[in-house]
């Protein structure tokens, strides 16, 4: 029944129905035209014809293509059997005499459509239904592959940054052990929160946007009067992929203040025609993609991946510095393979 199902409804595509009637409806014409006394039973043998050879010959090819040879055979025989009924028992069972579609050579060529008509569309449908399970698949190992980036963790938290504050720690666990120890707390939440991220399909664009607030405070921690960091706006219930902005806002920090550019860094939530958008600023100069850089090319490829190519990223130069867009599309929670 599923096969039956799927081949009713490919053959009801436009790409199939059309050439379809378009072969019938001559076909029938002929039928009627060329048949002896233009008998009104003739249109209807020929309707019949049409209409079974395009239902039954892909449905019976499919069935018994893939059994290979004597399967073929079925097929033949099958395709025989039906001409035979269509051509010679319904017209005699109905009292209509020889027709143009009727007739011994007529039937040849019927026969002749009916075979290799259901070999050409029952073998289009097969290859579209291949193509479509291959692309599938070609997804979901495509989505597989970016959770494994995601796990590895190596563009969403960058090492020498967490290196130097370690280390930072440790000189303030001398000099300064209170805010020692707000620095580490405040990164083991970092953490906690991204590991608890890449096992997630999907999360609130407001618990990323509190991830990109520890991720400023952290370095202001370390120097204060270096970093002067805000978010702003309403994310709504908007879900986006997890570590989505992450590195972005710490691509901001590392070109902007870290090097040693004053200014601030500005992540702003606005609603335009096309979703939510996130900008994202730093006073930096813009200098293009850096070489070898993974961390632009993985925020779009899951961006991609999550919202079938309606997201987008954008990233130049600004007035100010730099400036990075990131627009979420309005819809349902990214379809992200967990």
């Amino acid at each position: 029944m599923a096969l039956i199902a799927s081949t009713l409804q490919a053959l009801l595509a436009p790409r199939r129905l059309v050439p379809i009637v378009l072969v019938s409806i001559p076909l029938v014409v002929a039928q009627h035209r060329y048949s002896p006394a233009r008998d009104p039973g003739a249109v209807v043998v020929g309707l019949a014809m049409c209409l079974v050879f395009a239902l039954v010959a892909p449905w019976l090819w499919r069935v018994t293509a893939p059994r290979g040879w004597p399967g073929l055979a079925v097929y033949g025989l099958v395709g025989a059997a039906v001409v035979a009924v269509l051509g010679i028992v319904l017209p005699a069972l109905f009292g209509v005499g020889r027709t143009f579609l009727t007739e011994d050579a007529s039937l040849l060529v019927a026969l002749a459509l009916f075979l290799v008509g259901g070999w050409g569309l029952g073998r289009d449908i097969d290859l579209e239904a291949s193509l479509a399970r291959e692309r599938a698949r070609a997804e979901a190992l495509a989505r597989e592959a970016e959770r494994a980036h995601l796990l590895a963790l190596r563009s969403h938290l960058d090492p020498h940054f967490l290196f130097n504050t370690l280390n930072a720690i440790a000189e303030w666990c001398r000099t300064d052990g209170e805010v020692a120890e707000r620095a580490v707390l405040r990164l083991s939440a970092m953490l906690r929160t991204i590991l608890d991220g890449v096992r997630l399909p999907a999360w609130p664009l407001r618990r990323e946007l509190d991830l990109c607030r520890d991720l400023f405070a952290l370095h202001a921690v370390r120097d204060p009067g270096r970093f002067d960091c805000s978010v702003d706006g309403d994310p709504g219930d908007v879900l986006v992929p997890p570590l989505l902005l992450l590195p972005l806002a710490e691509n901001a920090i590392k070109h902007g203040p870290a090097a040693g550019h004053r200014g601030p860094v500005r992540i702003h939530l606005s609603s335009g025609t096309s979703g939510l958008e996130v900008v994202i600023d730093n006073p930096g100069p813009f200098t293009g993609p850096r070489p070898g850089g993974e961390g632009l090319h993985m925020a779009r490829r899951r961006l991609d991946l999550a919202y079938d190519g309606r997201a987008g990223l954008v990233i130049g130069p600004a007035d100010h510095g730099t400036r990075a867009v990131v627009t979420i599309p309005p819809g349902p929670a990214p379809a992200v393979v967990t």
